[in-house]
């Protein structure tokens, strides 16, 4: 199993029902990582230890992604899983944290960050997937191959017959459509999601999370309540399209946005580099 550093990942029992596996690195002030739709904890592998220079970072599975417990009995969509990080954060009890996510993990940190404003102090949401006007919106615009494959999982038995036919070429073409240069995503860094999509009921649940796609747009909904400063960073290359990302812009307070060059929608795989430099050298007027 892949590692994003020697730290070993710990699993947080928050009720007879919800656990997460974590991982801890770093020292200095706390930032929670929020991974994308299918992914886990080291799909921040390269990018949590360049955080970790300055603070204390906490990167988590989301319920049911990567080797965090499944509830097969949970809704998977977007309220379940924010109160899934709310909790982790009151259970840890950290406070003046930044909240940094990616995709779904974007979505998350701007629902949470106006869920906890006592808590949160900054947040960094990365292509956040917050424009779903239909099953699997987003993963679709990436290719006609994730678009023919993911709007198929919708269609009954049919949709389950090709989520268990899944292998790891399969899930490379589809994730590569979320690449700047589909290259740059690693062979041992798919093989572990490949992996993990061997787990039992782990297919079910990740159909279970496309078919919660109305709750990523309804959570545009609390970004009006939201009173940390808040960086939107996109890639030149992501699915969402520029008004989308100036919509979302406009709904937040206290926002500014930052385009990254030559990225796709998997920036801290893509370009973990410049999406660190970014996260650490905002500054904010006074």
């Amino acid at each position: 199993m892949l590692s994003v550093t020697k730290a070993k990942p710990s699993l947080l029992k928050i009720s007879d029902t919800l656990s997460l596996r974590f991982q801890k690195i770093g020292s200095g002030p706390p930032l929670l990582l929020i991974h994308t739709i299918r992914t886990q904890l080291e799909y921040f592998r390269s990018l949590a230890p360049l955080l970790a220079r300055s603070h204390t970072v906490y990167t988590i599975d989301l319920p049911g992604h990567g080797h965090s417990p499944i509830d097969a009995s949970a809704s998977f969509d977007e309220p379940y899983f924010r109160q899934a990080v709310i909790r982790f954060i009151e259970e840890l009890n950290l406070s003046v944290v930044t909240v940094v996510g990616e995709s779904i993990g974007g979505a998350l940190a701007l629902t949470v960050a106006a869920a906890l404003p006592q808590r949160v102090k900054r947040v960094y949401a990365i292509n956040p997937y917050d424009y779903e006007t239909r099953y699997g919106d987003g993963i679709r615009r990436g290719n006609w191959f994730a678009n023919f494959i993911i709007g198929s999982l919708q269609i009954p038995i049919l949709g389950a017959m090709n989520a268990s036919l899944e292998n790891k070429m399969v899930l490379g073409k589809i994730m590569g459509g979320g690449y700047h240069d589909p290259r740059k995503l690693p062979a041992d860094l798919l093989a572990e999601f490949d992996e993990v999509a061997h787990r039992p009921g782990y297919k079910r649940i990740a159909r279970k999370v496309l078919a919660g796609w109305p709750s990523w747009s309804k959570a545009r909904d609390y970004y009006g309540q939201i009173s940390a400063p808040v960086t939107l960073i996109y890639g030149d290359s992501d699915w969402s399209r520029p008004n989308e990302r100036e919509r979302t812009r406009s709904l937040i307070p206290a926002s500014q946005m930052v385009t990254l060059k030559n990225t796709g929608h998997f920036s801290a795989v893509e370009n973990p580099s410049e999406l660190a430099r970014v996260i650490m050298g905002t500054e904010w007027p006074q």
